[in-house]
């Protein structure tokens, strides 16, 4: 098995992209295997490490169906509720309070 090549940060050549930069030309890797990687030398840790996919093999990103839209909202309306009090808190519940902030301290929202 061979070996990835291995370039350095900001460094590699053209036809190779991150994720992140497919995404942005509404690109996906497309089942393909990682190309090559980004190595971003860093002084007391390891390198950061970055996958390359080949553009040329890449497809284009999925639409939207009606059904992946509806369950999109669907979850994070899930994601808003709090399971104490059932009420949509009109944000993102915080997992490390579990409920919605009046439920997580109902002194100080005490009426």
């Amino acid at each position: 098995m061979a070996s990835l090549p291995v370039y350095r940060w900001r460094l590699a050549p053209d036809g190779y992209a991150t994720r992140r930069q497919l995404r942005a030309r509404g690109l996906r890797p497309g089942g393909q295997d990682v190309a090559a990687q980004l190595e971003r030398p860093r002084r007391r840790r390891g390198p950061l490490v970055a996958y390359l996919y080949r553009i040329d093999l890449a497809k284009p990103v999925r639409p939207m169906t009606p059904a992946r839209w509806a369950a999109l909202a669907k979850a994070n309306a899930a994601r808003r509720t709090c399971p104490a009090c059932r009420r949509d808190a009109g944000y993102v519940i915080p997992p490390t309070l579990g409920t919605c902030v009046p439920c997580a301290d109902p002194e100080q929202y005490a009426a």
